[in-house]
């Protein structure tokens, strides 16, 4: 029973966790957004590991450690593929994989469960796909690499449970530490890669000649066409602005970061405590608490579908807390 709970509770932070990324996401990109948030979850299970004591060893740190870089790899691959769309399809897709991966592997490696529990996964994973729908009605056929991307971050998610599965009992928070640290360093790395690329060729177009970069074939700039005073009014006002949003991605972000840290202390110790297969496989209903904030803060409407997925996601609660 504990570990149901312990499981459907991991999935509602994960998505609560992904609302404020979201929220995050339109102020500043949805790359600093996950390394910023990456750091303050450092900083939370750092001080978390200390207060809950564990102790440190080659095991925890490498497991740790691996569980960091599959964690990266599968962030870059999800932007990736919902990027290309649609995302009606590659999103639940990426998170019935996420499921199916550690169901497999646990129940390959002799996993004990009753036999409602089978049934009970059934459901789950109906439910997940269910959950995880995004009504869009512009939406299309995906294409081959967008199915191969979103197919590739669910098996390398469910890698993640596998991974931290696997960390010794007496290790405490510690794996989590060495996995929030590796995905930090991986994704700030890639920050400054991306910056540098991105100063390079902002040099090469200021190199350009001065009638293209000026527009000469083309209309004036419309801040040009602007008065001084106006134009260093409009100026502080854009600044503000973007100070503005900044400010605010900046805190979504890092209680972004606080929230996945959370749900990734929870999820351990559903692991701990519980069933490799029952925690993955709940804990792939994210979605769910995505959806619930989204039609509570921002009054999103949950479509009928998302509402049987809910619905599907109790009752196989239910039927594993009896397994």
């Amino acid at each position: 029973m504990l570990t149901v709970v312990l499981g459907l509770a991991g999935a509602l932070v994960y998505g609560a966790a992904d609302f404020l990324g979201g929220l995050a996401a339109r102020r500043i990109s949805a790359l600093r957004v996950t390394a910023i948030g990456a750091l303050s979850g450092v900083v939370l299970l750092f001080i978390a590991a200390v207060v809950v004591g564990g102790r440190w060893s080659v095991e925890a740190l490498f497991w740790g450690g691996l569980s960091g870089v599959t964690g990266a790899a599968a962030i870059a691959l999800l932007y990736a593929c919902l990027a290309i769309g649609p995302m009606s399809i590659l999103s639940p897709l990426t998170a019935v994989t996420s499921a199916i991966v550690p169901l497999t592997w646990g129940l390959a490696t002799g996993s004990q469960l009753g036999i409602i529990a089978y049934p009970a996964f059934a459901l789950a994973l109906v439910a997940v796909v269910l959950v995880g729908l995004v009504p869009d009605q512009r939406a299309v056929r995906p294409t081959m690499p967008g199915l191969l991307m979103a197919t590739g971050s669910g098996i390398l998610i469910g890698a993640f449970y596998i991974l931290i599965d696997q960390t010794p009992d007496d290790s405490g928070l510690i794996p989590l530490v060495a996995n929030r640290t590796v995905n930090a360093s991986i994704m700030i790395t890639l920050i400054i890669v991306l910056a540098v690329v991105a100063g390079r060729r902002h040099i090469r177009a200021q190199d350009a000649p001065l009638a293209v970069i000026a527009g000469t074939h083309a209309a004036p700039h419309a801040l040009e066409q602007v008065e001084a005073p106006a134009r260093l009014s409009l100026l502080r006002a854009s600044a503000a602005a973007l100070r503005g949003g900044w400010r605010g991605g900046l805190l979504l972000a890092i209680g972004c970061g606080v929230l996945d840290a959370i749900a990734n202390i929870i999820v351990l110790a559903g692991l701990r405590l519980g069933d490799l297969t029952v925690v993955s496989v709940l804990t792939a209903l994210y979605p769910a608490g995505t959806i619930l904030l989204a039609a509570v803060v921002l009054r999103e409407r949950i479509a009928p579908l998302q509402w049987v997925g809910l619905a599907l996601a109790l009752a196989a609660s239910a039927m594993l807390a009896a397994a």
